[in-house]
């Protein structure tokens, strides 16, 4: 079975952070990647020093899936950029898009596991 093309993280950033203007919530890239094959990373900036890192992966089918980098509960903020910078030293090309949003909110499509 052939897969269907991935869409390049460039234009898949910019809708990410469409979805966010529309809802009220600021965003930005705070780190850009590989235009066609970058792994996105997206920090949730809830405005009270605490934040959460998602991460892509694949579920069991082969699905886009985000995983909870920093885990299931916000962290204090340097403990994400930290998690961040791990990820980085592993792949440089990642992007990183910052939202600002107190209620937490990802905006993230797929499942969040």
């Amino acid at each position: 079975m052939e897969s269907a093309p991935r869409l390049k993280a460039e234009i898949w950033v910019k809708a990410l952070i469409r979805r966010c203007e529309v809802a009220g919530a600021q965003a930005m890239v705070v780190r850009r990647g590989d235009a066609h094959s970058g792994v996105v990373l997206v920090k949730v900036n809830r405005l009270d020093r605490s934040a959460s890192v998602y991460s892509p992966a694949r579920a069991g089918d082969g699905s886009l899936i985000w995983m909870a980098g920093t885990g299931p509960e916000p962290v204090p903020e340097p403990e994400a950029d930290a998690y961040i910078e791990r990820q980085r030293k592993f792949d440089p090309d990642i992007w990183v898009v910052e939202i600002e949003d107190r209620a937490g909110r990802h905006f993230l499509q797929e499942p969040v596991a």
